[in-house]
């Protein structure tokens, strides 16, 4: 326990985004405190921005001595100014992990050897020392590589089902639905009778959600796209969509098919459109371009980002913790996902490996094994 390496991110002012391996101290826990020895944490979209910044990986170059381990890339002038805040500080990255409680402070000897998840913003590192709340202990027979992912993605899946009770929708439109993400929002909504419309890219997306027993799956690479999409919002009376492409025309088309549908038997004049609130909700940026929004889905309708955390908050201590009490009982089954490959600290900051991660394929996921290698 003599090592505790971290991957640590820094965007210079002079446009170099610095990806370091550095050596810390190893931490010594408070009497409320637990030091986790992290033996998995997912590489998830919502990491990508805080380890790359806007930095072209393709030019990076890796530089490896007795004295360094990094990867060094160019960030574009032209962004800098949008990175204002962050300029030459070096920041910690990896927002969930798991591993086993290695030392615990005298308030948290309960939680010594158990697996365990968590939330730190600092995951891709060996050891972490974190608030022993913060840790969601699991069962003996899951692995560290199945508990790595008990958050952000399951959490925003059971928040999604949240916001749709609590907003009075009756089914989900979700783009991108064959990730990771989408396949546990699927199971969810089967579970739950809720209609869930699927919308994917691809023959080979479509066909794995059928396996999982989707009924509404429209591939957006069809000509009848739009078409099949309004016939789908007819059938199932779906208001709510969630977006995780975010620039492009995309939420015109959730709110203008919406609003088709809504129409479709309406009578006499329709000044404002229909009565009913049509809500897109944008979580992801797969696409980073402008959203472009017309005039064709009448006066009720809404468009606004959706963060997880916000939305967990708002629903109590009590309702967060059924939530994670739910992931930790399936977290082989529901909850479950599919890992693509499994990188060291030193593979990850690879721009070759940068370069299989960064695209966000969907349905493909990467963990970051901070104890490969040694």
């Amino acid at each position: 326990m003599s090592e505790n390496r971290q991957i640590v991110s820094t965007a210079t002012r002079q446009g170099e985004l610095i990806l370091s391996i550095v050596q810390n101290e190893m931490p010594t826990p408070s009497d409320d405190e637990v030091v986790v020895k992290i033996e998995a944490a997912p590489i998830n979209p919502s990491d990508m921005f805080p380890l790359l910044a806007f930095a072209d990986y393709s030019q990076g170059k890796l530089m490896l001595d007795d004295q360094q381990q990094k990867m060094v890339a160019p960030i574009s002038e032209q962004f800098l100014d949008a990175i204002r805040s962050r300029l030459d500080q070096i920041l910690p990255v990896g927002n969930e992990g798991a591993g086993r409680v290695v030392t615990a402070g005298a308030n948290a000897k309960h939680l010594e050897g158990k697996l365990v998840s968590l939330v730190s913003g600092q995951c891709y590192q060996q050891f972490v020392r974190v608030p022993a709340g913060m840790c969601l202990v699991h069962k003996e027979d899951t692995t560290a590589e199945e508990a790595a992912s008990s958050f952000v993605n399951p959490i925003t899946a059971l928040c999604f089902i949240e916001t749709l009770k609590k907003e009075d929708h009756k089914a989900i439109v979700h783009t991108a639905a064959a990730s990771n993400l989408g396949q546990m929002l699927l199971k969810l909504c089967l579970q739950e009778n809720i209609d869930l419309i699927c919308v994917v890219r691809s023959v080979e997306q479509a066909q794995l959600l059928r396996t999982l027993g989707a009924k509404y799956i429209i591939n957006s690479t069809d000509e009848d796209f739009k078409e099949q999409l309004v016939d789908a919002m007819a059938e199932t009376g779906a208001t709510l969509a969630f977006d995780a492409i975010g620039g492009g025309r995309m939420v015109d088309t959730l709110l203008s098919s919406m609003e088709r549908a809504l129409s479709r038997n309406a009578s006499g004049l329709n000044t404002y459109g229909a009565e009913q609130h049509k809500q897109v909700y944008i979580y992801g940026r797969l696409t980073r371009g402008p959203i472009t929004l017309g005039q064709n889905y009448g006066m009720y309708w809404g468009v606004g980002g959706w963060l997880v955390m916000p939305v967990l908050k708002k629903l109590g201590p009590k309702r967060a913790a059924e939530l994670q009490a739910r992931v930790v009982n399936e977290i082989k089954t529901t909850f479950a996902s599919h890992i693509t490959d499994e990188l060291s600290l030193l593979e990850a900051i690879d721009p070759a490996n940068i370069a299989r991660y960064f695209p966000k394929k969907t349905g493909e996921k990467y963990l970051i094994k901070p104890q490969k290698g040694l």
